[in-house]
């Protein structure tokens, strides 16, 4: 339980993962996440070595069914591949068809990791993950999944999704990861930069399709289809299913076309598959600004400190898009340091991954407009040294390009920021937050319009949990109560003051993941309870700028 208006002290291990996902979150979104063991991480390990042995692994098993289509899948034994955390348990391989819908194709393979429970007895129904993006590394989530307790009573299962990274193929495209090191040199959305952007999702493309890669097979539909011939596969009558961002996208398709054998589906951060297009992201980062602010204008420190902070924004998007910083700066995480150029959409783009961190935000935006970038300017320099080819730029681009794209215009995209933000200059609301260049970025990838199949609501009466975080401004809070109205037997969280990803940031979610795992049908809520977002960062009057 927590005392009313505070938030919650975490026992030390899921503070370490906190801490840890907070760091890397800041930069993880559609482009770049960076790799390395963050402080923390010594913590985890030592959780994860007192696991202990994960016991034999399974002889290889058929699926048969291939998630419905009548094509062989099977699980194959293997070894664990090589990550940063080993990873504390079995692994193998989930051989299934690169496309259902194309018969005769060739087989691709998914790593899976099957991590034990805790407990010494274990709830017979595992947990099975679905990692975000689309394109995010599974495997370099199970620390935090494993810092937050997921695992406490019940196995936990984890499988990389089709062309990601552990995968084969591994839809990576280090020609994107190299322009995205050196886009931070450039201007965030003038014509120029697209156009850098397309060329290198060319590359990819065409590198991708010599191989002999079916881009149109890698969607939500198919993806869906791995996790149910996954289950049946490993012999698991029922599982539970929890997924975040892309994951909550995915595990709703899975409901929705993979019923059985589902005991319940828990989703964070939620982009319900029906309304998930480009103009959307606008709605979204206004509303976990709105909140940031209003948390602000919440705390008299804050209020007194930093008045009109949304004014103040506004006339620094202005300023800065109008006048650019270019900068030298060194990377938060060290080395020399590097040119960036710092405009009205790249301070947008910084604000919605979250790469200054909440408490720091109305200090950062203050300190801006008293002539000292240099928060926003590390948080843009990080973006310099991302690990080439761990993110799956491939998987990402066939899902948008397929499924968030078409339908909705380009002039759309623009109105919908006018909406949001009035008064923000034209040139940075054309551009969706994340995903810059979208619309020119698909005219090269090339992949079916799915959109048909995969905006529809997910109707269920299993039991569900849906917990945001209400300063999450790449999926916010009120899209986890939208989706949530045809789940009849859902129970909505939302957790003050966390953004995107919440249960490895709130020990508060955490327990109530863990709660609901252990009893669906009443999950334990009262932590949520008074909770308050922590203060913002005070910090002294500036001298006045001349």
């Amino acid at each position: 339980m927590v005392e009313q208006g505070r938030q919650q002290s975490c026992p030390p291990r899921v503070r370490a993962a906190g801490r840890s996902v907070r760091r890397w979150a800041q930069h993880r979104y559609a482009r770049r996440r960076p790799r390395g063991a963050p402080a923390g991480a010594a913590v985890l390990a030592g959780a994860l070595v007192l696991l202990g042995a994960a016991g034999p692994a399974p002889a290889a098993a058929p699926a048969g069914h291939g998630g419905g289509s009548g094509h062989p899948a099977r699980f194959v034994p293997g070894p664990c591949p090589p990550t940063p955390e080993p990873v504390p348990g079995r692994c193998g391989f989930l051989e299934v068809p690169e496309s259902r819908e194309h018969p005769g194709g060739r087989t691709i393979r998914l790593a899976v990791a099957i991590v034990p429970a805790a407990s010494s007895e274990p709830d017979p129904d595992p947990v099975v993950f679905m990692e975000g993006g689309p394109g995010g590394d599974a495997f370099g989530s199970i620390p935090f999944l494993i810092g937050s307790g997921v695992n406490r009573d019940r196995e936990l299962i984890v499988m990389a999704q089709r062309g990601t990274l552990h995968s084969e193929p591994n839809l990576a495209c280090p020609e994107v990861d190299r322009f995205n090191a050196a886009a931070v040199g450039l201007r965030y959305g003038t014509p120029s930069t697209g156009r850098l952007l397309v060329r290198a999702t060319q590359e990819c493309r065409d590198r991708l399709t010599a191989d002999g890669v079916d881009l149109g097979a890698y969607n939500t539909f198919e993806n869906a289809a791995d996790f149910a011939d996954l289950r049946e596969a490993l012999g698991v009558g029922r599982w539970h299913v929890y997924g975040y961002s892309y994951g909550t996208d995915l595990a709703l398709t899975h409901l929705r076309r993979h019923p059985g054998g589902i005991r319940s589906v828990a989703i964070d951060s939620v982009a319900p598959p029906q309304v998930i297009t480009l103009p959307w992201t606008w709605d979204s980062a206004r509303e976990g600004l709105d909140a940031v602010f209003a948390a602000c204008e919440a705390q008299p420190a804050c209020a007194e400190r930093y008045p009109g902070l949304e004014r103040t924004l506004t006339e620094q998007v202005g300023r800065l898009e109008a006048d650019p910083l270019t900068l030298t700066v060194q990377p938060p995480a060290g080395g020399d340091p590097v040119r960036v150029v710092l405009d009205g959409g790249a301070l947008v783009d910084l604000l919605v991954a979250k790469a200054v961190p909440f408490a720091d935000l109305p200090a950062a935006i203050d300190e801006l407009a008293h002539g000292n970038p240099e928060r926003f300017a590390r948080a843009r320099a990080a973006g310099a040294t991302p690990v080439v080819g761990e993110f799956a730029q491939g998987l990402k681009e066939s899902v948008a390009c397929g499924e968030w794209v078409p339908g909705h215009a380009a002039d759309e995209v623009l109105a919908a920021g006018r909406r949001a933000f009035p008064g923000w200059p034209d040139s940075v609301l054309a551009q969706a937050p994340q995903l810059p260049f979208q619309y020119d970025v698909c005219d090269v990838w090339d992949v079916p319009d799915r959109t048909a199949a995969q905006r529809v609501p997910t109707v269920s009466d299993l039991p569900a949990l849906v917990l945001s975080g209400t300063f999450d401004a790449k999926t916010g809070a009120s899209w986890g109560a939208y989706a949530a109205r045809t789940l009849s037997r859902s129970t909505v969280v939302r957790i003050p003051g966390i953004g995107h990803w919440v249960v490895p940031q709130s020990c508060c979610a955490a327990d109530v993941l863990v709660s609901f795992l252990a009893d669906p049908a009443a999950p334990d809520t009262r932590c949520a309870a008074g909770l308050e977002p922590a203060p913002f960062t005070i910090t002294p009057e500036p001298e006045a700028v001349p």
